[in-house]
């Protein structure tokens, strides 16, 4: 099956929490059947991205990572790449190569869904590029250590209630709402996802570590 092929089924099979979620979903679903290249970076003005919040054991806190173009705490995740044969792996391998976790219990089904304009990835004949991102939760292996990436400014293990700030002095809404999701999804530490699989435990580190990036792929 094509990565196309399973996003597309993934989406139609997807049941969207709330009213403005199925709204989304049904955009997503028309998109893709529009689009055969509706997962590619080159699909304007708007293309599917891959996400993952990933949780700690306790699911006391949240790894997030400092866009280095938007200059903004964000959860794991990016464009799909042509490797990618399904929309839940193309979230796995982002999170990997963003945070060094390479056991990572993802639960596969989608766990929120966001549409968000993107300045920076090039408008086209003067229309604005929209990420019609795909989330996904995941919980960290234990013992697990993050490793900072090329692709990031920083990566931060966050308590979930004390999401960082924005200019307003309060945590970006959206982030919040995900984080919100994320934890409904995975429930108390150790208890079976949706999935049917045990979810691990990980102990998160304290603080983050910060290396200086020339750039960072959209999200």
């Amino acid at each position: 099956m094509s990565l196309h092929a399973d996003a597309l089924a993934a989406l139609e099979a997807w049941a969207a929490p709330d009213a403005a979620q199925e709204a989304l979903r049904v955009r997503y679903v028309a998109h893709l059947r529009a689009h055969p290249d509706g997962l590619e970076r080159g699909c304007r003005p708007d293309h599917l991205t891959a996400s993952t919040l990933v949780l700690d054991h306790d699911r006391a806190h949240v790894l997030l990572t400092l866009h280095a173009k938007a200059q903004e705490w964000f959860q794991l995740g990016g464009h799909c790449e042509p490797g990618d044969t399904t929309l839940a792996g193309a979230a796995r391998r982002e999170a990997t190569e963003e945070s060094g976790l390479g056991d990572l219990s993802l639960d596969p089904v989608p766990v929120e869904l966001s549409e968000h304009p993107v300045p920076f990835c090039g408008p086209r004949d003067g229309v604005l590029v929209h990420h019609l991102d795909v989330r996904f939760v995941a919980v960290a292996a234990p013992g697990a250590q993050v490793a900072v990436s090329e692709e990031s400014l920083d990566l931060r293990w966050w308590p979930v209630d004390a999401l960082p700030s924005g200019p307003d002095g309060r945590p970006d809404p959206d982030i919040a709402a995900l984080v919100a999701r994320a934890l409904h999804r995975a429930g108390p530490s150790g208890r079976s996802d949706q999935a049917g699989q045990s979810t691990p435990s990980a102990l998160p580190s304290a603080g983050g570590s910060t290396r200086a990036a020339a750039d960072q792929p959209s999200r």
